[in-house]
């Protein structure tokens, strides 16, 4: 991959973080909060993988961002700790409301997670130069 394409790829998932995240309060007002938090937890997905494509660290999966994330940027104290676990919480509840049954999130818990995920693309969007 040339730098070019390496740039066009940081900056499309930026944006697309960065759009998600305006889905998140759509959702939340219809109703449909196991789709807000989806979204909530993509548009940080999104953000977290324009920061590994930028560094030049490839995954293979949900969890090998995860892992990623925490080992190069986490760890190292580029992302504080406290984004570092909201990321595998988001992951976590994404994942089971999308796949688990009876699993009905709420209001309250979309608007605890929302400015977490506001945080967490502001941080890696500071990281990338992007603001």
């Amino acid at each position: 991959m040339t730098d070019e394409q390496r740039n066009d790829i940081v900056n499309y998932r930026i944006e697309n973080a960065v759009d998600t995240l305006k889905e998140v309060l759509a959702h939340c007002e219809s109703g449909y909060f196991n789709t807000a938090v989806n979204r909530l937890y993509y548009a940080c997905y999104y953000a977290a993988t324009a920061l590994l494509v930028a560094n030049c660290i490839e995954t293979k999966s949900h969890d090998g961002v995860r892992q990623m994330l925490g080992k190069e940027f986490v760890l190292t104290g580029k992302i504080p700790v406290e984004l570092g676990r909201f990321y595998s919480v988001a992951f976590s509840k994404r994942s089971a409301g999308d796949y688990e049954d009876f699993i009905t999130h709420t209001r309250e818990t979309v608007m605890e997670l929302y400015p977490q995920a506001e945080r967490f693309v502001e941080c890696v969007k500071n990281l990338l130069g992007k603001n």
